[in-house]
C-alpha cells in the first residue's frame, strides 16, 4: 500500500540496517487514518471469506487489529496475553512466542472460553518478520480447534522469512508494506 511506504521513509528509522522504529504512527502514536486505511486494504484483501474474529497479540498489535475487526464488520477482536493474570484462570490455551525485536520467549495465553472451535479466525499484527508471533497464534488456533483464514500485518520485512514459512504451511498473507531490504538505513521495498 503507497500511503504506509510513504508513511515508512517519511517517519521511521532504521537501527544498524536492522530494525525499524515506527513509533511515531504504529508503535507508540497511531496515525488513525494510515491505519483505517490498512484496515480497509485487509477488508477488502479478504473479502469473501467468512471470518468470525480477529486475532492479535498484546500490546502493540491490538489498535491494528482493532481497525481491521472493525473494517471487517464489528467482529470481535481477541488479544493473547503475555503475561498472567488472576482473572484468566487456567483455562486458556498456551504457547511459547520469541519477539525479534526484544529477543526474549514469552508464553502467551488465550481463554479457552474466547477461542473455539470452528470459528474463522484472521490473524492481525503490526509487524510480520520471522512469523513467530504469526504461528505461536496460530498454534493456538490449532489447540482450540479453530481455522485460521490469513495473516495481515501492516509491515513486514519479507528478508527475515516469516512470510516463506507461513505460506509454505498454507495460510494467505497480506501486507500493507513488504520490505525487501535495508540499505545504508533505508527500506528498498
Amino acid at each position: 500500500m503507497k500511503e504506509i511506504e510513504e508513511k515508512i521513509l517519511a517517519h521511521s528509522v532504521i537501527i544498524d540496517n536492522d530494525i525499524i522504529k515506527v513509533d511515531s504512527f504504529l508503535n507508540h502514536q497511531i496515525d488513525v487514518p494510515t491505519i483505517e486505511t490498512f484496515a480497509q486494504g485487509v477488508a477488502r484483501a479478504f473479502e469473501g471469506n467468512k471470518i468470525d474474529k480477529v486475532l492479535t497479540i498484546e500490546t502493540s498489535g491490538i489498535a491494528v487489529a482493532f481497525a481491521v475487526a472493525q473494517a471487517l464488520g464489528k467482529v470481535p477482536l481477541l488479544f493473547a496475553k503475555k503475561s498472567k493474570s488472576k482473572t484468566v484462570g487456567d483455562n486458556v490455551y498456551k504457547t511459547q512466542i520469541k519477539s525479534f525485536t526484544r529477543g526474549a520467549v514469552a508464553e502467551v495465553t488465550v481463554a479457552n472460553t474466547y477461542l473455539q472451535k470452528g470459528e474463522k479466525i484472521l490473524i492481525v499484527d503490526d509487524f510480520l518478520a520471522e512469523g513467530n508471533a504469526a504461528l505461536g497464534l496460530i498454534d493456538l488456533c490449532n489447540q482450540a480447534g479453530a481455522e485460521v483464514v490469513g495473516v495481515a500485518s501492516v509491515i513486514e520485512k519479507t528478508f527475515q522469512g516469516g512470510r516463506a514459512k507461513l505460506e509454505e504451511a498454507g495460510y494467505r498473507v497480506f501486507a500493507g508494506a513488504a520490505i525487501k531490504a535495508f540499505e545504508n538505513n533505508r527500506p528498498i521495498f
